[in-house]
């Protein structure tokens, strides 16, 4: 197997998401933004970024000025990812495609593995490339968000295709179309192996937050506060989103070993890591499952350093073909 190793100099080039946050033009695209909005020491805007209801007005600030996005929203308690490192992964994945391939185009079909009511990915891949994306989720609400954000945004509808994954045992079963080819998959796996080791990541993120206030581009996670109980017991993501046996390598593990059954259809798997330490393990999996080629490729945001594992099992001659055969 061919092992690539992609290191990261900083925001990829391509990002618009680059430096601190214009919150002049962000209020105009979405003026509810303002009330939110205040000093930091340095006195110079920011939000509250431990606070939902800002990141989520920032977030849908950011994808109508940049993406052209109207409306976006989630409800209460799910997952609200920060957009500019989520557009990092969609950039450097495309990096990986146009080695194969031309990138900009609409026969470019992506599976959002675990989309969330977000869509993030899928909304950003969709507006940027003109990919088409089959968005799964586990959680029907999530869906059905998905399903409004698309209702208020008619160009996105033929771009997107929601679906409800039935069978949490499985990534890529029933999600996947029978004799359909796709270029790539993307996913955000759960991070956490218990709800008790996800409510006490919580703890420490609210906490951090509370010292380490910023209005960097790359903003960091927020808690979603709720009329009862303990806020950082409602970190924003539903349990699925937060959390699953095994957690972060379990999750992962089983997409590598189910990626198998799927090699003829989809030319790229990738996944996002959060834990160092899971790269090397996942990396001999993937090895054992005999993929051709695996590229392990490195993103900065601020002062944090993630990465996502990209891997194959189609020679190179082969990977050229997909993007002028796939139906």
């Amino acid at each position: 197997m061919k092992l690539v190793k992609i290191k990261s100099s900083g925001v990829h080039k391509k990002n618009v998401h680059k430096g601190k946050y214009n919150f002049s033009e962000l209020v105009d695209a979405v003026p509810t933004l303002k009330q939110k909005l205040k000093k930091n020491p340095k006195g110079e805007w920011t939000i509250d970024f431990s606070d939902a209801d800002s990141v989520i007005l920032l977030n849908k600030a950011l994808l109508k000025t940049f993406y052209h996005i109207n409306n976006w929203s989630i409800p209460k308690q799910y997952l609200c990812p920060p957009i500019p490192s989520r557009a990092d992964y969609i950039h450097r994945l495309a990096d990986i495609l146009q080695d194969d391939g031309s990138v900009y185009s609409s026969s470019v079909k992506g599976l959002d593995i675990g989309a969330g009511a977000n869509a993030v990915y899928s909304i950003i891949g969709a507006s940027v490339y003109g990919w088409t994306f089959i968005s799964s989720d586990i959680n029907k609400p999530s869906i059905d968000n998905i399903c409004q954000i698309l209702n208020n945004n008619p160009t996105l509808n033929k771009a997107i295709t929601p679906c409800l994954q039935t069978n949490p045992n499985h990534l890529f079963k029933g999600v996947v179309q029978p004799e359909v080819k796709y270029h790539f998959s993307l996913c955000n796996p759960p991070f956490h192996r218990s709800a008790e080791e996800a409510a006490t990541g919580t703890r420490r993120k609210v906490k951090n937050l509370g010292k380490h206030g910023t209005h960097s581009r790359f903003q960091k996670p927020h808690a979603h506060q709720s009329d009862k109980g303990d806020k950082s017991l409602n970190f924003g993501g539903q349990n699925n989103e937060l959390w699953c046996p095994g957690g972060e390598f379990g999750f992962v593990s089983r997409m590598i070993r189910e990626s198998v059954r799927y090699s003829e259809q989809i030319l790229w798997f990738s996944c996002l890591i959060s834990k160092g330490d899971n790269v090397r393990p996942l990396r001999k999996l993937i090895e054992k499952q005999g993929a051709d080629e695996l590229r392990i490729v490195e993103m900065k945001h601020g002062n944090k350093v993630s990465r996502f594992l990209a891997w194959t099992y189609q020679c190179p001659d082969s990977r050229k073909l997909w993007f002028s055969s796939a139906p």
